[in-house]
């Protein structure tokens, strides 16, 4: 059940979102071994944020997972600054993630928890 969220002050095409969230979804699984049939990614383009005082392009993301490896934390958030570069053109330095780390009975899905 990874949900990955992507919000960015970056001006996106409607054309370009949905590939953008296919393209994110079928990372997430591949870096987290999970069916991607359970990835959910949402995309926020052209929010009013800042970062170090400047509204130059950034993106926080959140990614929560039941099970989220806390040991593999930094190479998620490297393999997660790339897909943000080769999809958005941010660079690393203007990219916050946070990450969490779901309990089963506190995440639903088709009318019942994990």
């Amino acid at each position: 059940m990874p949900l990955l969220s992507i919000e960015t002050n970056a001006e996106i095409p409607a054309e370009r979102r949905a590939e953008i969230v296919k393209n994110a979804s079928r990372r997430v699984a591949e870096l987290l071994g999970k069916p991607e049939r359970y990835v959910m990614v949402t995309l926020r383009p052209n929010s009013h944020m800042c970062f170090a005082g400047e509204d130059t392009p950034l993106a926080y993301l959140e990614l929560k997972s039941i099970g989220l490896p806390e040991g593999s934390t930094s190479e998620l958030s490297a393999a997660l600054c790339e897909l943000i570069q080769d999809q958005l053109g941010i660079p690393a330095d203007r990219v916050y993630i946070e990450f969490s780390n779901a309990e089963r009975h506190l995440w639903g899905w088709n009318g019942g928890t994990f």
